[in-house]
């Protein structure tokens, strides 16, 4: 089965709204087994949606259309469908007593224009909608393919999807029918994005089932391995040579899967080595500090924090020597040093990490330019400092530079912290 999705809302088009609900839209259907090759936003204009309409219904088996089933007169969806098809529009019986039905539970008086939400393109069926008063939508022009119009508020999306949508789905895909799409990301940092395929390029040309896909983050790139087969345990036998293949490959370069950022991989290290860790941030400003003190559990691990951004703070509170900062300057790898040195003493934790560089847009010279940031590593076996050269806006050198930092606490909490 093929399906497409429309997103109908001027809203949308406006930035006004992050459309998540095409997100979760395809990622149930990816799990049913169904292929999504169109994604569309459309504003709320009648003729431009029954156009995309009758566009879609041609190339797809399903259409899903979310928006634009609410009271007022800018929600035009089922009359856009209705057009799309040559159809009227009929009162749903049904539809309008569920409706009244909801604001007499909510002691709620219902105002005229609530009825429009009970009329649907003729010969279409409503499908309950738990959490809200518009109804979805059901229609079969020709019995062989369908369109399901969906309210746009997610809560109502997702419940009707999960109670009458997927159902439907399956009974029409019938039990041999019904498959998945399953995917497994692996993460990976060090390199960028076109130097990680050029390495995987014979790997990635020979795909099929499962196929690779590259794609990059913030600072780091991931992989989607991605399988379609009749169940998962089928999927995860197809996936894994593939995973190996690549990690085999990779290895120097991964770190984690899925949703799993950095900062939990170093997490799951300081635990499971029930070591404990403090931050000296200049730069990154407490970046570091809010990444690792997100993952439950931090407090295991994460003793203290100091943001010594002036030059004072890093003297008074860390104990840097003011001769550090007068010769090399706050931003050097002596600094970085000291910083980290002094942070574990104050803390007296295991580890003591910390940043100073320059986020930008100024600040820069010539031997010191913008995006220039250097870590230090301290720990029982001595000092370390690891100096990078990030590019991007401030936020974004904030951001690689948090990145790098945790990189290298994983990597020495490893074993395996290399210049």
């Amino acid at each position: 089965m093929l399906a497409e999705l429309i997103m109908v809302g001027t809203e949308l088009l406006l930035g006004e709204i992050v459309d998540t609900n095409s997100a979760y839209m395809a990622q149930q259907l990816a799990e049913l087994g169904i292929d999504l090759y169109y994604v569309t936003r459309v504003g709320d204009n009648r003729g431009r949606i029954a156009g995309l309409v009758q566009q879609a219904y041609q190339r797809a088996d399903l259409v899903i259309i979310a928006g634009g089933l609410g009271p007022t007169t800018d929600d035009l969806t089922k009359e856009a469908v209705a057009d799309a098809f040559g159809l009227g529009m009929e009162l749903c019986p049904g539809a309008l007593a569920a409706i009244e039905k909801r604001f007499d539970l909510l002691q709620i008086s219902m105002s005229d224009n609530n009825r429009k939400q009970a009329y649907l393109p003729a010969g279409a069926e409503a499908l309950p909608n738990p959490k809200g008063t518009a109804p979805g939508v059901l229609l079969e022009p020709d019995k062989r393919k369908a369109v399901i119009m969906l309210p746009g508020v997610p809560v109502e999306l997702r419940a009707i999807m999960n109670e009458s949508v997927i159902p439907y789905i399956k009974e029409r895909l019938g039990e041999k029918g019904v498959g998945i799409i399953y995917s497994r990301v692996l993460r990976f940092y060090g390199l960028g994005e076109s130097n990680l395929e050029s390495m995987i390029q014979d790997i990635i040309e020979v795909q099929s089932n499962p196929t690779i896909a590259p794609y990059a983050g913030s600072g780091e790139v991931r992989l989607r391995i991605t399988a379609k087969a009749a169940s998962e345990a089928e999927a995860v036998a197809l996936i894994e040579p593939v995973e190996k293949q690549l990690v085999a490959r990779l290895g120097a370069y991964f770190y984690g899967y899925g949703d799993e950022g950095m900062e939990t991989v170093v997490a799951r290290l300081l635990l499971s080595q029930g070591q404990t860790v403090a931050l000296a941030e200049s730069c990154t400003g407490g970046l570091i500090s809010h990444k690792l003190t997100n993952v439950p559990g931090s407090s295991e691990y994460y003793m203290q924090g100091a943001v010594t951004y002036s030059n004072l703070a890093k003297e008074s509170i860390l104990g840097v020597d003011p001769s550090l900062l007068v010769r090399y300057g706050a931003v050097s790898d002596e600094v970085a040093r000291a910083m980290a040195a002094g942070v574990r003493q104050w803390a007296g934790t295991d580890i003591g990490l910390s940043v100073t560089g320059i986020a930008g847009p100024g600040g820069g010279t010539e031997k010191k330019p913008v995006g220039l940031v250097f870590v230090g590593l301290s720990h029982a076996g001595g000092i370390e400092a690891y100096r990078h050269q990030f590019v991007g806006d401030r936020l974004q050198v904030k951001e690689r530079a948090a990145l790098a930092a945790l990189d290298i606490l994983r990597q020495h909490l490893l074993g395996s912290v290399t210049q």
